[in-house]
């Protein structure tokens, strides 16, 4: 494990493998490297082509985190890890990880973006996301009540039938989840209005001109394809790529390959 500082002073921890250009991986909602397997075995794929910097979003893992929170600040930490890289750096991102990329990509050094998922609402294949979703996961954190606030997230936001959840409490990742549950309100900040059932709301991002590879699962359901072909509508330099046989959850080694193939092309 390594460290480096982002400009408030908060400590982002981060794992390094692999020789060549360098690949920072933004995890999404929740993830982090202790629990993270599925994109521990990502970095392990292309470390054979890229240098990859596998890193704990700040408050998550071994990762600092510095009050009040700002989207700002996270885009500072992946500008300390891209300085650690040599100035500039190719950026995966998956699933509320790609809308920090993207965000980051209007402002820093980013060579090529990949985006897998991003969960964007752009239409009405599914409910959009109540207006005061983040302030109810900050009240139920401050309220102690960490497993009420993962529960929410994953029924309202990740689309889990409510009856899945209470045996999900009962196995051993749950408290892993809930040692996080303040950070799921920073991803809720971080989407903004784009969970609000319009494609107006990704607007923003048409500055982006960095090549970009938007990538969906074929067994998704609807709306995140939608969502894809939404994005991918709005960037100047943007490709779509469908994964057949892939959901929200990618197996590494499909997505490998694809990654690979994007960033050394």
């Amino acid at each position: 494990m390594e460290k480096v500082y982002s400009k408030d002073g908060t400590a982002i921890a981060f794992d390094r493998s692999g020789e060549g250009s360098p690949i920072i991986l933004v995890g999404g909602a929740t993830q982090y490297r202790a629990i993270d397997s599925r994109t521990a075995q990502l970095a392990e794929r292309l470390a054979e082509h890229f240098t990859v910097f596998h890193y704990d979003r700040r408050g998550r893992g071994d990762s600092g985190d510095t009050p009040p929170y700002a989207v700002e600040r996270e885009v500072e930490d992946l500008e300390a890890l891209i300085n650690k890289a040599g100035d500039e750096a190719y950026v995966f991102g998956m699933s509320s990880g790609a809308v920090l990329a993207l965000e980051a990509a209007r402002r820093l050094a980013i060579t090529k973006l990949a985006l897998y998922e991003p969960p964007f609402i752009v239409d009405d294949s599914r409910p959009p996301l109540p207006e005061d979703y983040v302030a109810q996961l900050n009240e139920l954190v401050a309220a102690g009540r960490r497993g009420d606030a993962v529960a929410l997230f994953m029924t309202e936001a990740a689309g889990v039938p409510a009856e899945f959840i209470a045996p999900m409490r009962n196995e051993p990742f749950w408290p892993a989840f809930e040692e996080v549950a303040h950070t799921i309100a920073y991803d809720g900040t971080i989407m903004g209005d784009t969970m609000s059932g319009s494609p107006s709301s990704l607007k923003k991002w048409a500055s982006v001109t960095v090549p970009t590879r938007v990538i969906d699962g074929g067994a998704s359901p609807a709306w995140l394809p939608h969502a894809a072909q939404a994005l991918a509508d709005v960037l100047r330099n943007a490709q779509r790529r469908t994964l057949e046989g892939q959901a929200h959850d990618v197996a590494p080694e499909v997505l490998a390959p694809v990654l690979q193939e994007f960033f050394a092309g």
